[in-house]
């Protein structure tokens, strides 16, 4: 049962890796969960149970009778809160199944990586309240229906017209609200830099910061990024308990010591992979453009200079096209 004992009804629009984890959790504190997701998907679910794992030693399955799995939008017209988890080149298209779909009333939260995809929600969608949101932690797809969280952190989601934190959460998913989620959203793309570089490397994210090169070019390529985002007036607060202009000279610390202090700064298990490594897995498009592209944008636009963030986006164009 949730913290505050209120049942919602609850659509997942888009369901994948991080829309069946949020949502399998949603549904086992007492939601109401619909999950709109694409054929091969729901098919791998109905063969195997939902699996839910994650770092703390979360191990839970949900029965494939239990859930409301759908590849229409017309589920999308009983939910009172709709969580939108497509990529972000999947956003309108989303918005306009919403549109016409959804409740007027129902309050949608983007919980997607970038800055831009709650503006164009909003430019879609009207007549409803749209509200950002950031998940901090990252979830692989493991197998063939288990969904497994490597990493730390509670979602956050932007302050609106009701209190939506509270009665979402129910440990082990907890939200949080903030009043400036666009410096949330900001600090969260600092971090998400490393999606690429992580898909680059081919490792698992911890063996990844294992390796001192590795974590050179993410402080190289986070510095020139908060360079630009001086330039642009741009407050950034991080998925983390330091300050955004700290982590990229713990990065370049030697590793012994780096381990010690980023064990107090976040959670990784050894399965954990950015989204951006299992999208070029899967042969699929990356979402690049909404996290280094809009550094690049920003340098651009202000009159600054970008290169280590062009060339890693070059690097992820090129793995997209093999």
């Amino acid at each position: 049962m949730t913290e505050s004992g209120q049942k919602l009804k609850i659509a997942i629009a888009g369901a994948g890796s991080i829309g069946f984890f949020i949502g399998g959790l949603l549904q086992i504190a007492g939601h109401t969960v619909s999950f709109l997701a694409r054929e091969r998907m729901i098919e791998k679910i109905k063969a195997n149970e939902l699996h839910l794992t994650d770092y703390t030693g979360l191990d839970t399955n949900i029965d494939p009778d239990q859930l409301d799995l759908h590849t229409s939008p017309e589920c999308l017209s009983k939910a009172d809160i709709i969580l939108v988890t497509v990529k972000s080149s999947a956003t309108s298209e989303m918005a306009s199944l919403i549109a016409e779909h959804s409740k007027p009333s129902a309050t949608v939260i983007s919980l997607q990586n970038g800055i831009s995809n709650t503006a164009t929600l909003k430019n879609i969608l009207g007549t409803h309240e749209v509200l950002a949101g950031m998940v901090p932690f990252n979830v692989a797809q493991i197998e063939n229906s288990r969904f497994h969280r490597g990493t730390s952190g509670n979602i956050v989601i932007e302050a609106g017209m009701d209190e939506l934190a509270q009665p979402l959460t129910s440990h082990p998913l907890i939200f949080e609200k903030s009043s400036d989620i666009q410096a949330v959203q900001w600090g969260k793309l600092l971090i998400n830099l490393n999606n690429a570089l992580n898909a680059l490397s081919g490792l698992p994210l911890l063996d990844q910061l294992a390796q001192k090169a590795w974590r050179k070019i993410m402080a190289n390529q986070m510095s020139e990024a908060l360079m630009v985002l001086k330039a642009a007036n741009i407050e950034t607060k991080p998925p983390s308990p330091v300050a955004a202009w700290l982590i990229p000279h713990i990065l370049r610390l030697p590793t012994p010591l780096f381990k010690i202090i980023a064990k107090q700064m976040l959670s990784i298990d050894p399965y954990a992979r950015s989204s951006m490594w299992e999208d070029l897995q899967q042969g699929r498009k990356t979402e690049v453009d909404e996290l280094q592209g809009k550094i690049i944008e920003l340098a651009k636009r202000h009159n600054t200079k970008s290169p280590i963030n062009q060339r890693v986006m070059n690097r992820i164009r090129e793995a997209e096209n093999h």
